[in-house]
Order: C-alpha cells, then sequence, then structure tokens
C-alpha cells in the first residue's frame, strides 16, 4: 500500500502571481489532482494513502493524515491559504513523523533483528514549494536544518528522521510573472539549486525546477511511475578494481545510492522474503541499549568473480536493482554466469569486514542486475546442507553435526529462525535447538516493549490533533455590561417578529415598553387610515407630523400580508435573480383543495416545463383506462366481439390539453350490431371501450 504525502508550502511568498494568471498555490494545488488523476490509470493505485501536510506550526500543519479519507484530503486541499513563514525543515520534520507513527508499534523496523525489505510501507513525499529563502521566527537561515528532537518514542533508534523506504521528491516553481519570448526546452528537467535539493538525494529522490506549465506536466509524468515498491541501500566497492574492460572504468560506480525493488506477490499482493539483511553491528546480551542504525544499510561488494551457488529447496531472496552506473558496468561486462559477493561491515562476531549474505548478479538476458539474499556466510552453510540431502540421506554423523554448530556459533543469532524455517521447508529435521535466544538482552527487549506502549499512545494524541486549525488571533473584546437580553434571545422572538411582518395579529400588551426607554408607540389620531410609504421631499412642511403619524401607523398595521417597508409598486421590481425563485412564491401561496375524485393524478404547478408530470401517475386520455395499482398481465376485453385483442395504447398529453373526464354512460340495453346504447345508428371509427375489464355493458364512446 503506497502512501503518498503532499507537502505543500503555504508562506505568503506563493501567493505571487505567474504569467498564467495564477498564484504558486493555485499551481501547486492543480498539480496534486493531475497527479490523482494520472495515479489513478495504474491498476495498482487502488490501495493508495494519500496524506497533507503544510508549512502551518506543528501540530496544525497536519491537514489528513492516517484516519482521514479521501474526500476530507480534497476539502482540506481547496480550502489551503498561503499566508506564514517557510519553515521548510520543521514541516519536513512533521511529515516524517507522521509516516513514522506506527512503525514501532507494528514492528516493520525489526530494530536489533536485521533488516527485513520486505517488511516496507513505500512512502513518496512530493514537496511543492517556490524555492525561496528559509525564513523564520528567529531568523532567515542559509540551509536547511531539521529538528533534532521527535516527539515520536523509539526516534533515537534511527540516526535520520526518514526510513529506508522514504523517499523525498521537490516540485520547486520557478514560472516568471511575465511570459518570456524563449522557447521551452526539449528534454529532461534539471535539479533545482535550492536548499530541498541536497535532502531530496539523501532520500533517495531529486528535485525538479520547474519554470513552464509543460515542464510542470513531465514532472508529474516523472513522479507517478517514482511510485514503486522498495528500498534504498547505499552500495559501495571494496578491494581492488576488476580488471579493465573495453575504454576505461567510469568512477561513480564505486558507490552508488539506489533503489530496490521489492515486488509484492500476485496472488496476496504483499511481499514475501525469507532472509535478512545485517546489522552492522554483533547483538551483545550484555548491552542495555541498542546502538542507533543509519536510515539505509551501507552494503560493500567486492570485484571478485565467483560463481553463484544455489541448492534445490533452499529458498533465497531476490531483488532488481534500480538502473545506475553500478548497473551499467555490470552489464557492460557481460557475465550474466558470474557475480560479486556482498557484506555488511561488523556484522560479523569476530571480523570487520564479516562474510557474505548474497551477491550481485547480471540476469541471464542482461537487462538487470539482481541482489540475492542468502543465508548468513552462505558458501559455508550452502555445502553442508547439500550433503545433508546427498550424502548422508538426512541422518547426519557427527563430524558434520560438529561443522554446523561451528557455523552457527559464527552466524547472527537473528538468523536463526530463517535458517530453521528453511530447513523445515526443505524437509530436513530439526538441527536447531528451541533454546538458542535472538541475542537480545532482557533489558533490551523491555526497552523496546516500552518504546511501543508509548508509541502507541503518542500515535493516538497525535491522530486525534489531525485536522486541528490553529488558533485565529482576536481583536479588542468589548464586554456587554446589560444585565437584560436583547430581543433576538426573547423567547417570544418568534412570535413578535410574525406580529410585525402581519403574518399574525400583533398585541401591544406584549412589548415590554420598558426595553425601548425614551420611545413611545402609539397613535395619535385613531381614525386616521394607514398610507402608503412617499417620497419624503414631497412632504409639505405643515404636514411632516401628521406623515410622521401615518408612517407609525403603516408599521404597526397588521391586516396587509406585505413587507413593512414595501409598497404595491416595488413587489413588482424584482431582481432577475430572483425572478425564478417560484417555491418561495408558492409557499406563501394557500393550501389548495384536495381533489374530488382521488383516483386522479396530481396535477403539478405549470411553472417553467408545462409539460411536467407527476412521477407516482400518469396523464392519459380520456378513452383508455388508468390503473393505479399492479396490473393484471390479461388485457384482453370480453363482451365486444368488434374490440379484438390488441393491447391498448396509452398516451401521455400536457395537462393545458388535457380534457376533464365524461361520466359513464350506464345502459340496460343489450349491445347489437350496427346501433350502441341509446339506439344511435352507429358511425365508423367509433369503438365501445370497456370502462372496467370485465364489464362489457358498461361503455364510454370515443369522442
Amino acid at each position: 500500500m503506497p502512501i503518498l504525502l503532499f507537502l505543500i508550502d503555504t508562506s505568503a511568498s506563493m501567493n505571487q502571481r505567474t504569467y498564467l494568471g495564477t498564484t504558486y498555490l493555485d499551481i501547486a494545488k492543480g498539480a496534486v489532482e493531475i497527479f490523482m488523476k494520472l495515479r489513478a490509470r495504474d491498476p495498482a493505485s487502488r490501495g493508495d494513502r494519500y496524506m497533507l501536510v503544510t508549512f502551518d506550526d506543528p501540530p496544525y500543519g497536519v491537514k489528513a493524515g492516517w484516519k482521514e479519507n479521501h474526500a476530507t484530503f480534497m476539502s482540506e486541499l481547496k480550502n489551503l491559504q498561503a499566508s506564514g513563514l517557510t519553515t521548510l525543515g520543521h514541516a519536513l520534520r512533521a511529515a516524517f513523523d507522521l509516516l513514522n507513527l506506527n512503525r514501532l508499534v507494528s514492528g516493520i523496523d525489526n530494530y536489533g533483528q536485521g533488516r527485513n525489505p520486505f517488511f516496507l510501507e513505500p512512502s513518496v513525499i512530493i514537496t511543492i514549494t517556490d524555492g525561496n529563502k528559509l525564513t523564520h521566527t528567529s531568523g532567515v537561515p542559509d540551509e536547511l536544518h531539521l529538528p533534532l528532537t521527535s516527539p515520536l518514542p523509539g526516534s533515537e533508534l534511527t540516526k535520520e528522521p526518514f526510513r529506508w523506504d522514504q523517499r523525498l521528491f521537490a516540485l520547486v516553481l520557478r514560472l516568471p510573472g511575465a511570459a518570456t519570448p524563449d522557447s521551452e526546452q526539449l528534454g529532461s528537467v534539471p535539479n533545482d539549486e535550492s536548499a530541498i535539493t541536497q535532502m531530496c538525494e539523501v532520500t533517495g529522490g531529486r528535485s525538479y525546477c520547474v519554470r513552464t506549465q509543460r515542464m510542470l506536466n513531465q514532472c508529474l509524468d516523472s513522479l507517478v511511475q517514482k511510485v514503486l515498491s522498495g528500498v534504498v541501500i547505499n552500495f559501495e566497492k571494496t578491494g581492488p578494481d576488476p580488471p579493465l574492460v573495453g575504454e576505461g572504468i567510469p568512477q561513480p560506480w564505486h558507490s552508488c545510492h539506489k533503489l530496490i525493488y521489492v515486488r509484492p506477490n500476485p496472488k496476496t499482493g504483499v511481499p514475501v522474503g525469507h532472509w535478512p539483511i545485517p546489522e552492522s553491528f554483533w547483538p551483545d546480551q550484555n548491552s542495555p541499549a541498542l546502538p542507533p542504525r543509519s536510515a539505509h544499510p551501507m552494503v560493500r561488494f567486492t570485484c571478485v568473480d565467483c560463481e553463484p551457488m544455489v541448492i534445490d529447496k533452499l529458498p533465497f531472496d531476490k531483488y532488481e536493482l534500480e538502473p545506475s552506473p553500478l548497473t551499467q558496468y555490470i552489464l557492460e561486462r557481460k557475465s550474466p554466469h558470474m557475480c560479486w559477493q556482498v557484506f555488511v561491515n561488523s556484522s560479523g562476531k569476530h571480523s570487520d569486514l564479516a562474510q557474505p549474505f548474497g551477491y550481485l548478479k547480471a540476469s541471464t538476458t542482461l537487462s538487470c542486475v539482481n541482489l540475492f539474499v542468502m543465508p548468513y556466510n552462505y558458501p559455508v552453510v550452502l555445502p553442508l546442507l547439500d550433503d545433508l540431502f546427498k550424502v548422508h540421506k538426512l541422518k547426519p554423523n557427527l563430524k558434520w553435526r560438529q561443522a554446523f554448530e561451528i557455523y552457527l556459533k559464527t552466524m547472527p543469532p537473528y538468523f536463526l529462525l530463517p535458517l530453521k524455517k528453511a530447513l523445515r521447508m526443505m524437509g530436513a529435521p530439526n538441527l536447531i535447538s528451541d533454546n538458542m535466544d535472538c541475542g537480545l538482552s532482557y533489558s533490551v527487549i523491555s526497552y523496546l516493549k516500552k518504546l511501543s506502549q508509548q508509541a502507541k499512545m503518542e500515535s493516538d494524541r497525535l491522530i486525534v490533533s489531525v485536522g486541528k486549525k490553529a488558533p485565529q488571533e482576536t481583536g479588542i473584546k468589548v464586554k456587554n455590561h446589560s444585565n437584560t437580553l436583547s430581543l433576538a434571545h426573547r423567547k417570544d422572538f418568534k412570535q413578535l417578529l410574525q406580529g410585525i411582518t402581519g403574518e399574525m395579529s400583533l398585541r401591544l400588551a406584549d412589548i415590554n415598553f420598558k426595553e425601548f426607554a425614551g420611545f413611545q408607540i402609539a397613535l395619535l389620531n385613531k381614525d386616521l387610515k394607514p398610507q402608503a410609504y412617499r417620497n419624503a421631499y414631497d412632504i409639505p412642511r405643515r404636514n411632516l407630523l401628521d406623515q410622521l403619524t401615518r408612517m407609525r401607523s403603516n408599521l404597526l398595521r397588521t391586516t396587509q400580508k406585505l413587507i413593512r417597508g414595501q409598497d404595491e409598486d416595488y413587489l413588482h421590481s424584482i431582481p432577475m435573480v430572483q425572478m425564478g425563485n417560484y417555491q418561495e412564491y408558492l409557499k406563501m401561496m394557500p393550501s389548495p383543495l384536495r381533489e374530488i375524485d382521488p383516483d386522479q393524478p396530481k396535477r403539478l404547478h405549470t411553472f417553467g416545463n408545462p409539460f411536467k408530470q407527476d412521477k407516482k401517475g400518469m396523464m392519459i386520455d380520456e378513452a383508455d383506462e388508468f390503473v393505479t395499482g399492479p396490473q393484471s398481465k390479461k388485457r384482453g376485453v370480453t363482451g365486444d366481439p368488434n374490440s379484438g385483442a390488441a393491447l391498448k395504447r396509452r398516451r401521455s398529453m400536457s395537462p393545458l390539453l388535457r380534457r376533464p373526464q365524461t361520466p359513464p354512460i350506464i345502459t340496460n340495453h343489450v349491445v347489437g350490431k350496427g346501433s350502441n346504447g341509446n339506439g344511435v345508428q352507429g358511425q365508423p371509427g367509433i369503438k365501445p371501450i370497456p370502462l372496467h375489464k370485465g364489464r362489457g355493458e358498461l361503455l364510454r364512446l370515443r369522442a
């Protein structure tokens, strides 16, 4: 399940506009959406998990973490705003801490027990920034520094804040504010020269210097292809160089910092492996603590050609190397049947160089280079196991047992369990005692358990804090010294509001006049009739007091259901935006009377579309039937020899053209040829149609 974490720069400098007319922050949001669309084309993207982190101060910078769904991620992405400082170091540390939240609880790092490439959480961190100067509350630093302290328990067990399955990529936006006439350069996008570039290279990623929209799309296509399952390993040459082949030896292959691909099982979708990569120290039972290890293991290789060793039924792990100068040099040698052994320094009990645990070998087709991981010191144990099956027939003698015991003492103790499982898969007898321990002291095991419990508590605390908004700076607060409730907090506020708007009668006795000190609400002349509002400049000076009385009367009148402050002319001056709000108009209409015939379809309003119909019923012609319940499968008509067995066709008519139904004609006469029930001679084109099925004596004529 790949984890895709987007680290978006939300500093104030992201508000600057480009030649496209959009800000850097808008381009960053669009880049995330384009990346997700490109990634969705891959069937393996179903298990992707997206996270969102910004440059806000911790813990407010984490917008979408482990428990947030895709909808929350998109909502937080759209609501991002650029305001703040370029605290890149603290934001990167927060991103790594978020990814490492559950690693100690799940035991995926397996501290002190070897490094298992098949225990991984492949993560890609994509940072989108403008590459400006780093800013902090304490000043403007020249270099990128990540905080050394971390709130996560167990973070001191790894020297770096990242892990070997986490890679950092950066999209540095360098789009100019004005369009340049220079044509775009085709080819690969160059690295940026900002402070984040070195951090990307350390984790096994890279940076991109984006100058145009076309380059941004090219970078996004490249990033989609970088979402791979694997771990980063440092390969370094030790010993003499091989004999010169061709024109010369390129020096970059001596030390490479590249990814090895860990392919998942096609059936289960989970990587499967057997053997770990050794630790760079020998586990000591007397040691009270574990030494910190580097995020990327240092694997050394010798350039001495050896023959690859494999025996039947012995499991081994095979990992493909990412293309690099090292793989290019091995493939140019064209020696698919030779290999170079690999080591980890200080992994053995006595030797500094330790013993080989695998080898590098080109594929038979010379298309790639693979890392084969075998049992520790495989040149010794593989011949012993081969003799066990072919010579001793699974019944080893004393000499073989002594040689095997010597091998077990020189092997790191964390290889005992994988070797025991491998022997069981091969069908060999139990040759390893159950009393042999893992090599860790009791204090170290207790310390790891304690760290796991603390990490679980810290994980729950940080997950709860995800998505919280930073407190906003408040201005001057004005304290209300009034002890009385405002008008909106009154219990009868709704009733009072309805009385003022005319929806119900207003009783002046319900108004508390003490709340309006200095005002009088009364009618000076009770015989004065209400008058609509007029222009104040048209009122003569001698009539101002009378007009004021009319205004008070107009305010308190309850007979007309109009909004106060509006006259009849104003009601016809409605903005165009509100003209189509027919639903609000229907709410003010009185309730319609019920239909006389409840079986009739409901008549909808004809505002907008006059052909609108009720989905629950049908509008039919008068001569056709309308059956609201379930209809019978038999649609034949009895009692009418001229009607035939044809099915009747229903037609829907406009409600504007629809005619009212005529009542059925009831007759006691027998229908004969050429005459109807009333004795009128039959006319061509007029067919008697039964009103109800099975009742031929009740007829209705088609007009």
